[in-house]
């Protein structure tokens, strides 16, 4: 089983970037893991919301195999404690399938790609920037793995 974090947009952060990368590399220890950046739409400005939306999510689409589960990172997604992610992870790593957990654009995601999607997940009700969830996401992922292991990195 393989575990990747489609996004839209590279990270432009340098810090944030930095941070994704120590996370990433912590979970090569113990699952597959990479990210996948869909390039970023051109002459957006001349495209409207919903344009946007249906472009980028025809781009998300053709990026997930039709075997993967695929999750949206959503704001109307289920909200999971850490020990219930490490639980809900688990399960899905004893199924087999590949995950594939999608960060859309700045207006969210077409109908197509919702239509596709097996599940939602919101990390908050707060809201955070597109390149902020992607390091919190990261670290969630990696934080389920030591719960999973037993190891101390989580308290209780």
């Amino acid at each position: 089983m393989k575990v990747t974090l489609l996004v839209v947009g590279k990270t432009v952060n340098p810090h944030l970037e930095a941070l994704i990368d120590e996370y990433r590399q912590r979970l090569a220890h113990y699952i597959p893991y990479d990210m996948v950046v869909i390039p970023e739409l051109k002459n957006t400005k001349s495209l409207s919301e919903a344009q946007q939306k249906q472009q980028e999510g025809e781009l998300i689409l053709k990026s997930v195999t039709s075997s993967a589960e695929m999750i949206l990172l959503d704001e109307h997604g289920k909200e999971y404690r850490s020990l219930e992610l490490a639980d809900w992870m688990q399960k899905k790593m004893s199924a087999g399938r590949d995950l594939v957990f999608v960060i859309g654009g700045p207006y969210g995601f077409s109908q197509s790609v919702y239509d596709r999607a097996n599940s939602k997940i919101s990390l908050s009700k707060m809201t955070f920037s597109h390149q902020m969830i992607r390091v919190i996401f990261t670290e969630q992922i990696y934080r389920a793995m030591t719960i999973l292991r037993n190891e101390p990195y989580h308290h209780e």
